[in-house]
């Protein structure tokens, strides 16, 4: 598979945090609004049986991956940080991918030192409306959405630093080549991905787009997960795997939301930044399963995928188990 990476800008707040699993479901709209609904039929065809066209990592801050989820001994302690301190850090600058996973918390940086390494979470208030009439009706009922800000505050010059984010996109060329792909991440930007495009949130620039390599550390002996992934299956070393579960309420997108039973089965994941070791290691693309089909995930639109792969870095954990010193 083709590797490629996009740098992004927000041009908006987000509704919804650009997660891997959420990215690919609005890649699928995409390509059902540009392509037409039987070009994405195509697509999918062996999505749920390993075979899928597309894997979609979550959007980074740009030129850094995820802190892997481990236990705090597994790394050296940083001399003038404090514990709380040391969890801060949780962003590794992409040219500190070589250096041996130990000495990984050093290298990190805080999440507020990165542009768009967090968000700024807003409440935005909403009110029901009664679409006969145009008005609020006799019950008025506020309620508040969470808006997602990427970039952060620029204390000397009080403007805001714009944020980059990159995505990769484990793309299978022969099903959907690089140049429709970027068309239909154009729409997606130009349209708002996620909660609340409809009146503006989720748009953004395209800065970068291009094939990008991912190179394992020598010696690779584990998976590090740049999405959300469904674990099962793989044959895992238990005792030395990492990883934190969440549970996915989905919900249909697009013209999905019209279908009058717009909720999907929630599902169980587990947590971008995964460490996942093998039995028998062998260097892969990406990792996990594709979910649904056949109305296991929605009733509303039964043939609803999910996707529950991740793209992998190839990463050394050492084989000890003692705090690191």
């Amino acid at each position: 598979m083709l590797i490629v990476k996009t740098c992004i800008t927000p041009l908006a707040a987000f509704g919804t945090v650009p997660k891997g699993d959420t990215l690919f479901g609005q890649l699928c709209w995409a390509v059902r609004n540009h392509f037409g609904e039987e070009r994405l039929r195509q697509l999918l065809d062996g999505y749920t049986a390993g075979n899928p066209f597309a894997v979609v990592s979550d959007a980074f801050p740009a030129g850094h991956f995820p802190r892997p989820i481990l236990p705090g001994h597994w790394f050296a302690m940083v001399s003038d940080a404090d514990r709380k301190e040391a969890k801060k850090r949780i962003w590794l600058l992409a040219e500190q991918l070589a250096e041996p996973i130990e000495t990984w918390l050093r290298h990190c940086r805080k999440a507020d030192d990165v542009p768009g390494g967090s968000a700024r979470t807003r409440p935005q208030l909403h009110n029901t409306i009664d679409r006969r009439t145009g008005t609020t009706g006799e019950r008025f009922a506020p309620y508040a959405m969470t808006q997602y800000w990427y970039g952060r505050p620029d204390g000397q010059r009080k403007v805001r630093v714009e944020a980059r984010l990159d995505i990769y996109v484990f793309l299978e060329e022969q099903r959907l080549p690089q140049n429709e792909l970027k068309e239909i991440l154009f729409d997606v930007g130009e349209f708002g991905f996620g909660r609340d495009a409809s009146i503006g949130l989720g748009k953004f620039r395209i800065e970068t787009f291009g094939p990008a390599s991912l190179d394992a550390q020598p010696g690779a002996n584990a998976w590090l997960t740049l999405a959300p992934c469904v674990p099962r299956g793989l044959d895992l070393d238990s005792e030395r795997s990492f990883y934190q579960i969440f549970t996915r309420f989905g919900r249909h997108g697009d013209m999905g939301v019209y279908t009058g039973r717009p909720f999907k089965t929630p599902l169980l994941l587990a947590q971008t930044a995964a460490v996942l070791v093998p039995k028998q290691y062998r260097e892969q693309p990406f990792i996990g399963r594709g979910l649904g089909g056949g109305g296991s995930i929605s009733k509303a639109i039964p043939e609803t995928v999910h996707q529950g792969y991740a793209p992998v870095l190839g990463i050394r954990l050492p084989i000890r188990k003692e705090a690191a010193t």
